[in-house]
């Protein structure tokens, strides 16, 4: 029985020719996010703005207004109540009260025996507590590293091909992030430190799969010196794409199960995963590659100068397709 092939070995697609109008999409997305995340921002979790939140599972359907209304009353401050996913679960979450930790178990009491005298049947969970201050640095760290994480890898990235390709990378980077913080703000879905997690994970496979499309492209630019850049990078990207294919497709299907079937709790982090290897699939054909043509990354990139004239024996051009 022969193996099944998604992609199949002659494939021949021309990326290239579509770079202007894919490159012109992702500039338009990117503008469009940035432009969501300053005008809605984000929904921030109890771990980056402080306070308590306790989830909650009612035994039938629930209005968030006279939910918001009957927590209100206690005094405790504004609460932020949102649905998650379809069902009758909700987070309900109040700013921090003073007088430590005392004060933070007497409001969660408080909260607890609202919910239960005026929803029957209601199973609140446990109540998660954090300070101002700790959110504040959780908040900046957080930042610090996804900061860091890019910068280390466009410099990784430089000196392991050449600049085209770090300056390329760090766009590739920047467009997946742009992109997954502009859902998170049309959504507002909670926004907390598992989407900083999935955000660097979201970074580590798009950087993988851009690494394996550059380093292909870097040995054909040794193997076909007069060959036009163009031809060369959509050889390339041919040559990577089963493996492109089967890895995002495998990965999709997973993350697909988990957010249909999956636990509440993983439901943003998951959202941002699949998105992620959406779109780090897309920057990677697409994206990386595209930047290298406006760097005016030329054929002989690899060539020593002395060798530039040429080497007897070399591949000048490709391969012809079968």
């Amino acid at each position: 029985m022969r193996p099944l092939k998604l992609v199949p070995d002659n494939t021949n697609i021309a990326f290239m020719r579509y770079r202007n109008v894919a490159m012109g999409l992702s500039l338009l997305l990117i503008a469009a996010s940035i432009a969501m995340c300053f005008i809605k921002g984000f929904n921030l979790g109890i771990d980056f703005i402080g306070g308590q939140m306790v989830r909650t599972s009612f035994a039938q359907p629930v209005q968030i207004e006279d939910l918001r209304a009957r927590i209100g009353a206690l005094g405790l401050g504004e609460p932020t109540i949102q649905r998650i996913g379809g069902g009758n679960e909700v987070s309900i979450r109040t700013p921090l009260p003073e007088g430590g930790e005392a004060a933070a178990d007497l409001a969660a009491s408080r909260v607890r025996a609202a919910i239960e005298q005026g929803y029957p049947g209601a199973k609140v969970g446990a109540v998660e507590s954090v300070s101002g201050k700790v959110s504040q640095e959780l908040f900046r760290t957080g930042a610090i590293s996804l900061a860091l994480a890019m910068f280390a890898i466009t410099l990784y990235v430089w000196f392991r091909f050449e600049w085209h390709f770090g300056i390329g990378a760090l766009f590739a980077l920047f467009h997946d992030v742009a992109l997954t913080l502009g859902f998170f703000a049309l959504t507002q879905l909670e926004f907390d430190l598992n989407i900083v997690a999935a955000i660097l994970t979201i970074i580590g496979y798009s950087l993988n799969d851009t690494i394996v499309v550059y380093d292909r492209i870097r040995e054909n630019l040794r193997r076909y010196r007069k060959m036009a850049i163009e031809p060369l990078l959509d050889l390339s990207i041919n040559e990577t794409l089963s493996r492109t294919v089967v890895t995002s497709l495998s990965i999709g299907i997973v993350l697909t199960i988990l957010l249909v079937l999956g636990p509440e709790v993983i439901f943003g982090f998951t959202a941002a995963m699949l998105l992620g290897i959406v779109i780090g699939t897309f920057s990677s054909v697409y994206v990386s590659a595209a930047i290298l043509l406006w760097l005016r990354l030329k054929p002989d990139s690899f060539v020593a100068d002395k060798a530039r004239e040429g080497i007897k024996g070399a591949e000048r051009v490709a391969p012809r397709t079968p």
